[in-house]
């Protein structure tokens, strides 16, 4: 029953594989362009200050941090490292 199981999860695995890899290499590309956007927001934050507009500058700076490499970038490394663990415990389920 168990290598029925293996043959099953096959597929799955190698999918699993594929989709972690692209979505590795989409989280560099877009944690690279939020860095760009991140200062450019910060700018465009300190205009606002400076032009005495409060709550857009309060506003560009809390956008500043979401796209900055703390914010929504950290949330998609974070998901892409589950995604490497459900990998590995897959690729350990097909190699036991």
């Amino acid at each position: 029953m168990r290598i029925i199981l293996k043959i099953i999860a096959a597929p799955f695995v190698l999918a699993l594989m594929l989709v972690v890899a692209v979505l590795s290499f989409l989280s560099c590309v877009a944690g690279a362009v939020c860095v760009v956007a991140c200062v450019g927001l910060s700018l465009l934050a300190i205009l606002c200050l400076l032009a005495g507009q409060t709550t857009g500058c309060i506003a560009m700076f809390v956008l500043a941090f979401l796209v900055s490499p703390f914010g929504l970038p950290a949330l998609g490394g974070w998901l892409v490292e589950r995604l490497y663990g459900v990998k590995y415990a897959a690729m350990d389920f097909m190699a036991s």
